[in-house]
């Protein structure tokens, strides 16, 4: 005999495990709190090995954020759990993993010049901006703009000031000018690869991804911390990890540029026999 909850999900035409399943979805994109609550501390802790855990679980959390969204396709969380916003979860846990932590981080680290530390407030802002964005996500499958990957750059700006640069570390110019660089590029209208959609550059882009992921947990593994010096091998690994943020960057402007020489050529009059026609 059925129970009343059993019932009410035939008659939905939903079988009576798929809430059980969105529910799982949702607690396995809800462990990327669990990411945010340990940065966060050993952000406070600070320190070099407090800081490889902090990037550590920041690995972690974009390999749930990478990985949620296929699960939840799969259950077809909105009819399993169709009173519960997962994206709006996955949006508070993104901001706090991606945006806020990192660079909480690289304020913790002292990873800008004395005095400049204000600028971390101009990504912060441009993040909540982009974060907000109804077109944030494009309808052809990119990101709109540059999508606050501020774990990213403060890994970079970490491993280069104190295991690539020979003290006193990165210069100060070009630390502040990659903050506010990337700052401003969440306000200019180009794509970015969404790697999780459709696509063989996508897919392509994945392959490549799973392959740098595991290039930086050996990077991490190896950095010294103890205050020495990274032996040349560990600072090669760091340059060498580097090729990938950079294919995507440069890819992803391809694209960009593709798109508005086509856009641009489609808006321009054609000729048809001596005369202008639009």
């Amino acid at each position: 005999m059925k129970t009343e909850v059993q019932a009410g999900a035939a008659r939905k035409g939903r079988p009576p495990w798929r809430p059980f399943l969105g529910w799982c979805v949702h607690f396995y994109t809800a462990l990327g709190l669990v990411c945010a609550a340990g940065i966060a501390v050993a952000i406070v802790e600070g320190g070099p090995a407090a800081f490889r855990w902090a990037f550590v679980l920041m690995l972690v959390a974009t390999f749930i954020d990478a990985t949620d969204g296929t699960l939840a396709r799969a259950v077809r969380i909105k009819e399993a759990v169709p009173n519960f916003d997962g994206r709006r979860l996955d949006d508070i846990i993104d901001f706090l993993t991606y945006t806020a932590l990192p660079l909480l981080l690289v304020w913790r680290a002292r990873l800008l010049p004395d005095g400049q530390e204000a600028w971390l407030l101009l990504p912060l802002l441009a993040s909540a901006y982009g974060f907000c964005q109804v077109k944030a996500k494009t309808d052809d499958g990119y990101f709109l703009g540059f999508p606050s990957y501020w774990n990213l750059v403060a890994l970079y700006l970490y491993l280069l000031h104190f295991y690539v640069f020979p003290p006193p570390g990165l210069p100060g110019w070009l630390s502040v000018g990659l903050v506010a660089g990337f700052a401003l590029l969440t306000f200019v209208p180009s794509r970015y690869l969404y790697s999780s959609q459709k696509g063989r550059l996508n897919m392509l882009t994945n392959v490549f991804g799973v392959g740098w992921a595991g290039l930086l947990v050996s990077v991490l593994s190896r950095v010294p911390v103890d205050g020495s010096e990274a032996d040349e091998a560990t600072r090669w690994l760091i340059v060498f990890s580097l090729l990938f943020p950079l294919y995507y960057l440069g890819v992803s402007w391809a694209v960009t540029v593709r798109l508005w020489h086509r856009r641009r050529r489609d808006r321009r009059p054609r000729t048809r026999g001596g005369s202008l026609t639009a």
